[in-house]
């Protein structure tokens, strides 16, 4: 059994410490607010939304009373914003049941793209076998290199991308 050491740290609390100071500066949201943002937001709109950040409302002196929510900024993908919109009642309640306080009143929603892109590779992997034999079968006729070559990469790409039984 190992003990931890005396003043060690883990890492995410470093980074958290590190992060949470900016994006609460610039953003208005914390690091615990985006990790937890797929259970605030359940099933539905986990994949499509992301939260932006918080707009606080402006105090102009100290005679202007307490707190005041602010307004939530969420990136939605495509047509799922009309969606968001229709639940954004029930979101609201989500988000301050998780701050534990009344800390958003209002939902704006931009929509801009949310997911993250793999980049794919532009050369697709070289085809083996009768693959390799049917797309050779196919190129007979065609006379010229660079079409040939183009044909080539094309069906390449699409024979390689078949899994077995389709």
């Amino acid at each position: 059994m190992s003990y931890p050491r005396k003043g060690a740290k883990q890492i995410s609390e470093v980074a958290n410490g590190l992060i949470d100071p900016v994006l609460a500066r610039r953003a208005g949201i914390n690091t615990a607010l985006l990790g937890s943002w797929d259970d605030i937001v359940g099933a539905d709109f986990a994949d499509c939304t992301r939260p932006e950040k918080i707009a606080w409302a402006k105090r102009n002196g100290p005679g202007e009373g307490g707190y005041q929510p602010g307004v939530l900024t969420i990136a939605c993908e495509g047509a799922r914003a009309l969606f968001l919109t229709h639940a954004q009642g029930e979101l609201i309640q989500r988000i301050n049941s998780f701050f534990g306080f009344a800390a958003v009143h209002q939902i704006r929603i931009v929509q801009k793209p949310v997911s993250q892109y793999a980049k794919r590779s532009r050369t697709p992997v070289p085809l083996k076998g009768a693959a390799a034999l049917k797309l050779e079968g196919m190129m007979e006729g065609i006379e010229g290199d660079k079409l040939r070559a183009a044909v080539q990469r094309l069906g390449t790409a699409v024979l390689g991308n078949r899994k077995p039984g389709r």
